[in-house]
C-alpha cells in the first residue's frame, strides 16, 4: 500500500549532484565514453509514463504537479531510496540514497535475519525516513523483498522498522517484483519485433520476464523468479578457496544449480524464439559488467543506463572473473570490496540466462523496482485527482 507522508515543514535545499545525475532529460546528448567499439547506446526518448492498468501516464493536475514521490527498495543486499517530481511525461529524480545492508547474509543457513543484518537495515531506513521528512514527500511506498519473503522472522522485522523508523515495509510477492521492475526499465528495450525477455538479478532472487512490447506498456506473457541472487547463490555454494581450478569447478556448479532452477522456463520459452532475440537486464551484475567493458576508471551511471554490449563480451567478462581470486577482483574498478565477494554468482547467473535466451546483445539498465513504484504513484494519483475532478464537474453542472 502506499503511504501518506504528513508535511513537516518546507524543503529549503534545492535538488543536488545526486539529483541532477539521475535525470535523463529528453533532448540531452548521450554522454561521452571510452571508445571500444563494442557497445552503443539505446537512442530512444522516455516513453509515457504507464500505470499498472496499462494506460498511459496522465500527467496531475497543478495542484499536485511539484509534489515528491518517494521509492524504497529494501533487498537481500541493498537498501536503495529514490525521491522524484513529476515532470512532464518523466521524472525527474531531486534525491537518492542507496547502501549496502547486506540483510540476508546468514539466511540460506539459518532462514532467518540475523541480529546485525536487521541493524544494518535499520540504520540505512532511518536515513530514508529522514529524507522523507526533509523532502517533504507527498506519497511513498516502501518495498521488501526476497529476504523478508524466505525469513521465518520477516514479520518481526517489518514491525521493528514501523516502531523504530515510521517507514512501513511491503513484502510483495515475487510476481509483483517482476512486474515493477519491468515498468521501470522497460523503455530501454532495443527496438525490435516479438517477445523480448527481461531479467532482475537480486540479492536473494532472480527473476525473469518475457514480455510482448507495446505501448504504454508491454504485455507479460510468461515469468518465473527463482531463489538465486547474488548472496543466496554465494552463501550455498561455499566461500572460494583453492587454486584457479578449484575456483572454476565452483563457478560451474552455480551455473549448473542456477541452470536446473530455469530448466522449466526455458522450456516455455523454446514457443517464443526468433531470430530478433533481445535480453534487458537490470542489475549490480550487469551494470557492473558493463563498467568493466568500457573500462571505466569509476561507475558512471549516465554511461551505463542504456547501453547496448554484445552479449559475447559479457560472457567473456564472466568467464574471466570466475578464475580471479577476490583479492584480484578487488582491485578491478567498479568492483571494489563490497562486490567482490558476491560479483561471480551474478556471472554465473547472467551466463545461465544467457544460455536459456540467447539474444546477440545485452541491454543494460540502472533502474528498475524503484523506478517502477514511482511510475505507478504518480500515475495513481494522477488518476485519482481526474477523477475527483470529473465528479466535481458533474456536481456543479447538475447544481446549475
Amino acid at each position: 500500500m502506499a503511504e501518506i507522508i504528513p508535511p513537516d515543514g518546507r524543503e529549503k535545499r534545492t535538488g543536488g549532484r545526486r539529483g541532477k545525475a539521475d535525470k535523463r532529460p529528453k533532448a540531452k546528448p548521450a554522454p561521452q565514453r571510452p571508445n571500444t567499439g563494442k557497445a552503443k547506446r539505446n537512442g530512444k526518448e522516455p516513453a509515457p509514463a504507464p500505470n499498472g492498468n496499462g494506460k498511459a501516464w496522465l500527467r496531475p493536475p497543478h495542484q499536485n504537479y511539484r509534489q515528491a514521490y518517494a521509492a524504497i527498495d529494501l533487498g537481500t543486499n541493498n537498501c536503495r531510496l529514490l525521491i522524484a517530481k513529476p515532470n512532464d511525461d518523466n521524472f525527474v529524480v531531486i534525491d537518492a540514497f542507496s547502501r549496502v545492508v547486506r540483510l540476508g547474509e546468514g539466511l540460506a543457513q539459518t532462514g532467518r535475519l540475523s541480529d546485525e543484518a536487521m541493524d544494518r537495515a535499520v540504520g540505512a531506513l532511518k536515513i530514508c525516513s529522514d529524507k522523507l521528512r526533509k523532502r517533504n514527500v507527498h506519497l511513498a511506498r516502501s518495498v521488501a523483498t526476497e529476504a523478508c519473503r524466505r525469513a521465518s522472522n520477516g514479520a518481526e522485522f517489518i514491525e521493528r522498522v514501523r516502531e523504530e523508523t515510521g517507514v512501513m515495509l511491503d513484502i510483495i510477492s515475487a510476481e509483483e517484483e517482476a512486474r515493477l521492475a519491468v515498468l521501470g526499465c522497460h523503455i530501454l528495450l532495443e527496438d525490435g519485433i516479438g517477445p523480448a525477455v527481461i531479467f532482475d538479478i537480486g540479492g536473494g532472487s532472480t527473476e525473469l520476464v518475457l514480455i510482448e512490447p507495446g505501448a504504454p506498456i508491454p504485455h507479460i506473457l510468461d515469468w518465473q523468479s527463482v531463489p538465486w541472487g547474488v548472496v543466496s547463490l554465494t552463501e550455498t555454494v561455499g566461500s572460494e578457496e583453492g587454486t584457479k581450478e578449484d575456483r572454476l569447478a565452483r563457478y560451474a556448479e552455480m551455473k549448473r544449480l542456477v541452470s536446473e532452477s530455469f530448466a522449466e522456463f526455458a522450456k516455455r520459452l523454446d514457443a517464443y524464439r526468433s531470430p530478433d532475440l533481445r535480453l534487458l537486464g537490470t542489475s549490480g551484475t550487469v551494470t557492473t559488467l558493463a563498467s568493466l567493458h568500457l573500462d571505466l576508471p569509476q561507475y558512471d551511471r549516465r554511461a551505463v543506463d542504456g547501453l547496448i554490449v554484445p552479449a559475447s563480451s559479457m560472457r567473456d567478462i564472466s568467464q574471466e572473473l570466475s578464475g580471479l581470486s577476490p583479492e584480484e577482483r578487488r582491485q578491478l574498478p567498479c568492483i571494489g570490496n563490497e562486490r567482490a565477494g558476491l560479483v561471480v554468482a551474478g556471472c554465473a547467473i547472467l551466463e545461465a540466462i544467457l544460455d536459456i535466451w540467447p539474444a546477440p546483445r545485452l541491454g543494460v539498465a540502472d533502474r528498475g523496482i524503484r523506478e517502477g513504484i514511482l511510475r505507478s504513484l504518480m500515475a495513481a494519483d494522477a488518476e485519482g485527482a481526474q477523477a475527483q475532478a470529473e465528479v466535481r464537474s458533474q456536481k456543479s453542472g447538475g447544481n446549475r
